[in-house]
C-alpha cells in the first residue's frame, strides 16, 4: 500500500518528537485513524471518552512536560466539542495542535450532514494559525508550521483535513514555482532587552527597601533565577496561581499565592511594599496588586503585549525571563538590611500556623481544610497534581505546600470546570513512575470527571506508580459560585442552580475495578489518606464535605462585608450555619 497523506502527517508528527495523541473517532477522520493504527507502538493514539476530555488532555500534556500537546477529531460534532479545551490551551499559553476531520471537498458548500464552516470556528481559537489540507503536497508544510507556530507562540493550532484527502496517495511537493519545501526543528530564542534598560531597572531596585516579586508561569524555566534575585535584594516571592507548583514553597521567603484564593503574607507584601517586580505574568486582579501611586514597578514578559497590561509599569523589559532575571542579579546590590524579608518570613510562617488552626476547627460533616491540611503533610515527593476549578482550587492554593520535584496545573486564565482528571491522565502517560492526586469538586465530577475516570480504569495498569487519587469535595453544592452569588452580589444562594444531588463517587470507582474510600466524618480523614497513598490502584475518595466553610479573602474588604450581609437579611437558606462557619475561621486568624 502506498503512503496516504494520513501517513505521512502522522511521520511527520514523529518528526517533531510527538509520541501521543489524544483523539476520538468518527467517520470524518478515519483516514487519520487508519494511520495511526499502522505508525503505533512509535506513536500512541490515547482515547478519551469525550473530546472535550481529549483537548483537554492535551493541554495537560503541555502544560506538564512543556511539549506540544496533539488532539485530534472527527468533523462536527467532534470539531465542536474539542473547543473547551483548546481555549483552556490558548488562555494559559501552551502549545496544542488540533487536527480536525471535515467532509469531503466534493460537498463542502451544500450543507452537507456534520459539514461547518471549521476555519470560521476556529479562527479565534486558533487564530494564530487554521487552515485546510485541500491538496497532498500541502501536509508537509502545513504539520510543519502548526507545529512550530504552536511551539514558538505558545498558543493553539489547528489543521483541517477533508475526509477524501486523508486517504489520497502522498505527493511531496515538486520543484516548480510557487512550491514551498518545508523543515522540522525550532530553536526557543534566547534574548534580552537592552543592556541601559537593564541598567535603569538595576537601580529602580536598588533604590527600593521593601521589594516583592510576583511570579507567574512565565517562571516556569526561571525559578532558581527568581530565588537567585529575591535572595540578592531581600525580597518576598508571591505566586500567580499557574505557578503554585513552580516556585518551592519550602523556601522561607515565599508567600504563597496571590488573589482571592491567595495567603495573607501575599497580600500584605503588596499592600506594603515600595517596588514591585512582575514576572511572566498576566495577574488579572488589579485590586490585590500595589496601589501605583506608592509603588515603582518593573514587568518582565516574553510577550510584549503582556507589557504594563496589568499595572503602570514604569520599566517594561521585554526578555526571556531567565537570562534578563540574571542580568538583573549581576547588576544590582545586594542588600545588607534584611528587616522587609525577614517580616515577610515571619508573616508566612505565622500564616502556616493559621491554616493549621483553620483545618482544626469543627464543621458538618468535615472540615474541607482539614482534608487538604491532611493531604499536605503526606504529600509524596514528586507528586503531579491537577486541581480542577471550584471550591478545590481555594485550598489546593492556600493548603499544599509544594517542593521541588513536583508537578501540577490548573485551568488558569479560562478557569473551566472539568479539567482536573485529564490533566492528571495526561501527566500520568507522560510520569508513569510518579504518584498523582487530582482535586475536583462534585461540580466538576458530574460535567465531566465521571466520564473521564473511565479513562483512569482504562490505561492504569499500564503505569509504573500505580498511585492516582482522585480527591471528590461531595458538598452536594456549586459552592464556590455560592460564595459568590453571596458576597459579589449580596444575594442569597438559589438552591436551584446550586444545589447538586449526591453520588457515590466511591462505589462508582469501586465498579471500575479502582478503589473507592470514603471520608464521613473527622476522624476518617488521616486514616483514608495513608490508605489511598499505600494502594495498589487509582483511588476515589468520595469526601463529605461541609459547603458552609467559606473560601475567606486574605483580607475581607467593606464591600465583601455588604455583600456577605446583604445575603444573610435576604435570607439565605444556609444563614446561621455560615455565619457560625466564618466567625470560626475569623476568630482562628
Amino acid at each position: 500500500m502506498s503512503e496516504t497523506v494520513s501517513d505521512f502527517m502522522i511521520k511527520r508528527l514523529q518528526a517533531w518528537g510527538i509520541e501521543r495523541v489524544y483523539g476520538y473517532s468518527g467517520d470524518g477522520i478515519n483516514g487519520m485513524m487508519a494511520a495511526l493504527r499502522r505508525a503505533e507502538p512509535e506513536l500512541r493514539m490515547i482515547q478519551p471518552q469525550h473530546e472535550e476530555i481529549g483537548a483537554f488532555m492535551a493541554t495537560g500534556h503541555a502544560k506538564f512536560t512543556g511539549q506540544p500537546g496533539v488532539c485530534i477529531s472527527t468533523s462536527g460534532p467532534g470539531a465542536v466539542h474539542l473547543l473547551n479545551g483548546l481555549y483552556d490551551a490558548k488562555k494559559d499559553h501552551v502549545p496544542v495542535v488540533a487536527i480536525i476531520g471535515q467532509q469531503a471537498r466534493k460537498t463542502i458548500g451544500t450543507d452537507y450532514q456534520q459539514e461547518i464552516d471549521l476555519g470560521s470556528l476556529y479562527k479565534d481559537v486558533a487564530g494564530d494559525y487554521v487552515h485546510v489540507l485541500s491538496d497532498p503536497p500541502q501536509a508537509r508544510h502545513l504539520v510543519d508550521q502548526a507545529v512550530r507556530i504552536a511551539i514558538a507562540r505558545r498558543t493553539v493550532t489547528a489543521i483541517i483535513v477533508p475526509n477524501d484527502v486523508q486517504d489520497l496517495p502522498m505527493e511531496e511537493p515538486t520543484a516548480s514555482d510557487g512550491v514551498v519545501f518545508s523543515g522540522t526543528g525550532y530553536r526557543r530564542p534566547h534574548f534580552l532587552p537592552k543592556s541601559e534598560d537593564l541598567d535603569e531597572a538595576a537601580e529602580l531596585l536598588n533604590a527600593g527597601e521593601k521589594v516583592a516579586i510576583l511570579a507567574g508561569a512565565g517562571c516556569k524555566n526561571a525559578v532558581d533565577d527568581v530565588l537567585a534575585l529575591a535572595e540578592k535584594l531581600g525580597a518576598g516571592v508571591a505566586k500567580a496561581l499557574l505557578a503554585k507548583v513552580m516556585i518551592p514553597d519550602d523556601v522561607e521567603f515565599v508567600t504563597g499565592t496571590m488573589g482571592l484564593l491567595g495567603t495573607r503574607p501575599s497580600q500584605d507584601m503588596m499592600n506594603e511594599c515600595d517596588t514591585l517586580l512582575m514576572v511572566g505574568t498576566r495577574f488579572p486582579y488589579a485590586e490585590f496588586l500595589p496601589v501605583d501611586k506608592k509603588v515603582r514597578a518593573i514587568q518582565i514578559d516574553l510577550d510584549a503585549e503582556a507589557l504594563g497590561l496589568r499595572f503602570p509599569t514604569e520599566i517594561n523589559l521585554h526578555g526571556d525571563a531567565a537570562a534578563t532575571l540574571q542580568a538583573l542579579t549581576e547588576r544590582v546590590n545586594r542588600k545588607e538590611d534584611r528587616s522587609w524579608q525577614q517580616t515577610l518570613v515571619k508573616n508566612t510562617h505565622d500564616w502556616w500556623e493559621l491554616m493549621g488552626e483553620r483545618a482544626s476547627q469543627s464543621a458538618k460533616p468535615i472540615n474541607p481544610q482539614q482534608v487538604f491540611w491532611s493531604l499536605n503533610q503526606r504529600l509524596p515527593d514528586n507528586a503531579l497534581l491537577a486541581s480542577d476549578v471550584g471550591s478545590a482550587t481555594n485550598w489546593y492554593a492556600r493548603y499544599l505546600k509544594v517542593r521541588r520535584g513536583m508537578h501540577g496545573s490548573v485551568s488558569g486564565g479560562l478557569a473551566s470546570m472539568g479539567n482536573g482528571i485529564p490533566y492528571l491522565l495526561a501527566a500520568k502517560f507522560a510520569f508513569p513512575d510518579q504518584p498523582g492526586i487530582a482535586m475536583v469538586g462534585d461540580g466538576a465530577m458530574q460535567m465531566l470527571g465521571n466520564q473521564a475516570l473511565i479513562g483512569v480504569a482504562k490505561y492504569w495498569q499500564e503505569w509504573e506508580d500505580p498511585r492516582c487519587i482522585i480527591l471528590v469535595l461531595n458538598n452536594r453544592d456549586l459552592s464556590q459560585v455560592s460564595w459568590e452569588q453571596r458576597v459579589m452580589e449580596g444575594d442569597p444562594k438559589y438552591e436551584s442552580s446550586q444545589d447538586l444531588m449526591d453520588f457515590a463517587y466511591d462505589s462508582y470507582a469501586d465498579m471500575l475495578g479502582l478503589k473507592g474510600l470514603r471520608m464521613s466524618t473527622p476522624e476518617d480523614v488521616d486514616r483514608v489518606w495513608d490508605e489511598a497513598l499505600a494502594a495498589d490502584r487509582p483511588v476515589v475518595i468520595n469526601a463529605y464535605v461541609d459547603p458552609e466553610v467559606g473560601p475567606l479573602p486574605p483580607h475581607i474588604n467593606l464591600d465583601q462585608a455588604k455583600g456577605f450581609l446583604a445575603s444573610m437579611i435576604k435570607g439565605d437558606p444556609s444563614a446561621w450555619r455560615m455565619i457560625k462557619q466564618s466567625f470560626k475561621q475569623i476568630k482562628a486568624g
